[in-house]
């Protein structure tokens, strides 16, 4: 009788303190957010990504009836910034895949792109298009690869930096067409466009929404569609693979991140309520505006993106000979 008894308490003495560690991560979740937000975006004002940074965090501040600021401080001090910040959900970061190739171009980086970031959610997928100057004389990709290869380091092709969708982008059309084209990076998008339509830069990666306006207006000619289809809203523009690059593919992503060490309930609790924002009518409709496909990811798949990206990119930007500066 006395063993049956110690046996039934050590059984409830356990379910108690299993119940009594489920409160605090419950009452954290339940808690959260209780103050100001700060959501970092390491470019600058004006790109797609604050854009998308901008537009999520007005809407998740009505849902959590709590003030978000964005913060724009770009490159690797802002992604830092948020790697060393309290990992308790109130500092975020919002960053594209270019966040994955920055241990691969910046030498003794403070921080790891994989292991010092936990994953929140993908927010928006966006595909790319390659936008050249409109009286360039090449006319396609396999004239453009022709035109770079008897003018090597003589052509160029921009980007906002070393750690930015575009450049990653570029990189690995560089590398597949195995030419010699210079970087040059802008402080905003709008800097490299302008150097497009003045025939400074001869290539840049744009998203399909901006750059439609503009090969309508015949400020720059949209030569090819980064990903494996053609876009909807440039039916006639073929793909890099079609045009000469088979094996060619990119497509940019932006998500959010936190401290790694960020209480797991609090993480769900940010994508849940992200989730519900992006897929908001309102908000869906402007998103498809933009030129961008909503994610919307769980933290597990969107932090398994992040390790994978950074790995396989790293290797990308090793093979096309890219080192850390």
């Amino acid at each position: 009788m006395r063993a049956c008894f110690r046996s039934a308490l050590m059984a409830l003495l356990a379910l108690c303190a299993a119940a009594g560690a489920a409160v605090p991560a419950r009452a954290q979740t339940e808690a959260y957010p209780n103050r100001l937000v700060r959501i970092v975006v390491p470019l600058a004002a004006g790109s797609v990504t604050d854009v998308l940074a901008r537009l999520v965090a007005d809407k998740l501040g009505e849902v959590w009836k709590q003030t978000i600021i964005v913060e724009n401080r770009p490159g690797v001090p802002g992604i830092t910034s948020v790697a060393k910040s309290a990992p308790d959900g109130y500092t975020l970061l919002v960053n594209s895949n270019g966040h994955t190739i920055a241990g691969a171009v910046n030498k003794d980086l403070p921080f790891d792109p994989a292991k010092d970031f936990v994953g929140v959610t993908q927010l928006v997928s966006a595909p790319q298009t390659l936008i050249v100057p409109a009286d360039l004389p090449a006319k396609t990709v396999a004239e453009f690869i022709a035109l770079a290869r008897q003018k090597p380091g003589q052509m160029n092709f921009g980007s906002l930096g070393v750690a930015s969708a575009a450049f990653l982008g570029a990189q690995i059309f560089r590398h597949e067409a195995k030419i010699d084209i210079v970087h040059v990076p802008y402080k905003g998008s709008p800097e490299a466009i302008t150097s497009v339509i003045r025939g400074d830069t001869q290539l840049y990666y744009l998203s399909v929404n901006l750059a439609v306006e503009l090969h309508k207006a015949g400020k720059v000619r949209v030569m090819a569609v980064s990903t494996p289809q053609r876009s909807a809203a440039l039916p006639d523009v073929p793909t890099v693979a079609e045009s000469g690059l088979p094996n060619y593919s990119f497509d940019s992503w932006f998500g959010m991140m936190a401290p790694a060490g960020t209480p797991p309930a609090v993480v769900a609790k940010i994508q849940s309520d992200i989730a519900a924002v992006l897929h908001a009518p309102e908000t869906a409709a402007r998103l498809t505006t933009l030129g961008l496909v909503i994610v919307g990811s769980k933290p597990d798949v969107f932090d398994a993106l992040i390790k994978s990206d950074t790995v396989h990119n790293t290797e990308i930007l090793r093979q096309a000979g890219v080192t850390p500066n």
